[in-house]
């Protein structure tokens, strides 16, 4: 038997690799001729680069394997616990902040560890063929070397050719995906895990910035005497028209004429409603409709059961989990692809942050974390949002209370905090947290939170996890009992507005943990990231039912309409829930919910709800909602990286302070 050709070696590894993640990961190969046709060059650098003398060839090609196995490995574990492609600039910005998962990383391999074993399979067989000299390890020779490359070119332009030239009208065609779209997981769908990453590293070393900027379609400008005069709408008096003829920045300009064609937020029955009231936020984590129970959490039962009822909001996870939760919860705005959002907002003007709004209306503002300061650089973020005051663990909030445990306690956090803003005449207030305790692991054994509330759970009839997931949400309920405790004794119960949402849904638990505490059915696509938000004051009356499909985007307009804020819904992407706008709910890949039905977006598939009688082209509706989504995504980017709320402030001469 002859040897193996190195170049062979390489090339089928990598073909194997990118069809076992494709596989396991999208349960299909969505272009196989792409992942042979790229292949093929990276297979030719591996060639080249373990072709020196023999016993250095040897060694190289353990260590390459090894290394492009992890890759593989490791992208598999992160899409299993995120359903996202981890970036470069997450993999060396965060790798400290992943590895403290370390539990749940090892668990998720654990679980697939049928899948770890396809992985590593050819390694095993390099050491097979290896012991028995059936490769061919020797230097090439010079013509050899050249044939190779010129292999690797033509397919590299073949693949060149058909990217170019395929699906060229379509938004995520493989042209734009390659050359102009930033969105990884439909790319890893389409060209495999190493050109995504090769994309990635490409756009990260030497920026990237998406040449179609927009689909504008046949939208005109919205202008404000068309509009129904009978009809309230939450925007302001901008003139457009003069803005876009005095632009000289064409990405400015671009934004200009997007906003200026959206339709606005009309004002409703509930607008107003908390005007004057302080306002405390709660960005909970992995809190969710799971965590409400009458007898285990009877805090946020109340507030459930007394306040708004959404009973249709959704949080998908999006590919920085946490960070990316709370940036779309706080900004109305999707995060960037690629980078971390929440980092860049540091010296931007955020108008309508809530610590921006309410102090200009003369509210004190101050935000608590119980955990770093400096996780997702938080500390950069809300000084960024404007707020005065920010403890956290490493920046005072340690002398306060024991912040050594993981994870640290909600209870002890709103404890040592609330003198700050219920002082006797220190005056209306808007306090944020950003709250900790609800973190996975959920077992006793490494999560203090659910080894003190164990005791309460303990004898349920449920799993494990699902139990030790309720445990930790005791801690937030508790932590909003007592803080109502102390809004009463200090006579501000009434005139506070209580928010509660989560950042995501409890990756910690796998879908069946899930449907354990469910009473839905959920699927692994888009039922596990349904969730919901409590807004509560002492003086409503009665619960306020409302079954319009949501996500996190629109709760920060939801708030501002409430509280009657005087804001332009057009510069945000989210729409009060409480309004007609229509329902969208946008997830990491493109994928989408409106009041018609579910589209998945790596299998391009329409799910018509049951009861919609309205007839319509289905393919047109996907693609136009498919366009809204885009659009939203470059605005939302335009928006973060052109600091373009100052821009517009600036150029309508508004103060900033």
């Amino acid at each position: 038997m002859k040897r193996i050709n190195n170049f062979v070696l390489w090339m089928f590894f990598i073909i194997y690799e990118e069809i076992i993640f494709s596989i396991t990961i999208f349960n299909s190969v969505k272009s196989l001729g792409y992942i042979i046709l790229f292949s093929t060059m990276f297979a030719v650098i591996l060639n080249l680069l373990t072709n020196i003398k023999r016993k250095v060839s040897i060694i190289l090609s353990y260590i390459f394997m090894t290394i492009i196995i992890g890759i593989f490995v490791a992208q598999f574990i992160y899409y299993n616990i995120y359903q996202a492609i981890i970036s470069f600039y997450s993999a060396t910005n965060g790798a400290g902040q992943i590895l403290q998962f370390s539990t749940t990383i090892l668990e998720t391999a654990i679980k697939g560890w049928y899948i770890m074993i396809l992985f590593v399979l050819p390694i095993i067989g390099l050491v097979i063929l290896h012991k028995k000299n059936k490769i061919q390890f020797e230097n090439l020779k010079l013509q050899q070397k050249l044939i190779t490359i010129i292999i690797g070119l033509i397919a590299q332009i073949i693949a060149l050719i058909c990217i170019i030239s395929t699906n060229t009208d379509e938004l995520y065609s493989d042209r734009n995906l390659y050359y102009n779209v930033n969105a990884p997981t439909i790319s890893a769908n389409k060209f495999g895990i190493l050109t995504t990453m090769k994309l990635d590293l490409k756009r990260l070393l030497f920026g990237f910035q998406e040449k179609n900027t927009l689909v504008t379609g046949k939208q005109t400008l919205v202008k404000q005497e068309n509009m129904d005069r009978e009809i309230e709408y939450n925007l302001l008096d901008i003139d457009w028209n003069n803005l876009i003829n005095n632009e000289t920045n064409p990405t400015i300009n671009s934004i200009y004429e997007y906003i200026s064609k959206q339709e606005p937020s009309k004002k409703n029955g509930y607008t107003g409603m908390f005007a004057g009231k302080n306002l405390i936020v709660f960005v909970a984590e992995s809190f969710t409709d799971l965590a409400i129970n009458e007898e285990l959490t009877p805090t946020l039962y109340k507030l459930y059961s007394e306040g708004f009822q959404f009973d249709n909001l959704y949080t998908p996870l999006f590919p920085v989990s946490t960070a990316d939760g709370e940036y779309m919860t706080d900004t109305s705005l999707l995060p960037e692809e690629g980078t971390w959002s929440l980092e860049k907002v540091e010296e931007n003007y955020m108008p309508y942050s809530y610590a921006n709004v309410f102090e200009k209306l003369g509210y004190s503002s101050q935000a608590y974390h119980n955990h770093t300061a400096t996780y997702y650089n938080r500390h950069k973020y809300l000084k960024g949002m404007g707020y005065n005051s920010y403890l956290a663990k490493g920046n005072g909030l340690e002398k306060r209370m024991d912040l050594n445990n993981w994870p640290s306690s909600d209870l002890s956090m709103i404890d040592v905090t609330t003198n700050d803003y219920l002082k006797e005449g220190e005056g209306k207030f808007l306090t944020y947290y950003m709250t900790v305790s609800g973190h996975l692991q959920y077992t006793p054994s490494g999560n203090k939170i659910v080894e003190q509330n164990w005791n309460y759970v303990e004898n349920l009839d449920y799993s494990e996890k699902a139990k030790g997931y309720l445990a930790a949400q005791i801690e937030l309920d508790r932590a909003v009992e007592l803080l109502i405790k102390r809004l009463e004794e200090a006579g501000e119960l009434e005139n506070t507005v209580i928010l509660i949402s989560g950042d995501h849904y409890p990756y910690g638990l796998t879908l069946d943990e899930v449907n354990e505490l469910s009473k839905i059915k959920r699927d692994d696509t888009f039922e596990k990231h349904h969730s919901t938000a409590l807004i509560w004051n002492s003086e409503m009356k009665e619960p306020i039912k409302v079954e319009k499909i949501s996500s996190s985007l629109d709760l920060l307009p939801t708030m501002l309409n409430l509280f009657g804020i005087e804001f332009d819904s057009r510069l945000l992407m989210g729409r009060d829930i409480l309004s007609d706008s229509n329902s969208l709910v946008i997830y990491s890949n493109r994928s989408f919910i409106t009041k018609y039905g579910k589209y998945e977006a790596l299998t391009n598939k329409f799910e018509l709800f049951q009861g919609i009688n309205e007839e319509f082209d289905i393919d047109t509706y996907v693609k136009n909602i498919t366009n809204t989504i885009y659009n939203k995504y470059q605005i939302s980017k335009l928006i973060l990286e052109n600091d373009f709320y100052r821009e517009l402030w600036t150029s309508l001469k508004w103060g900033m302070d």
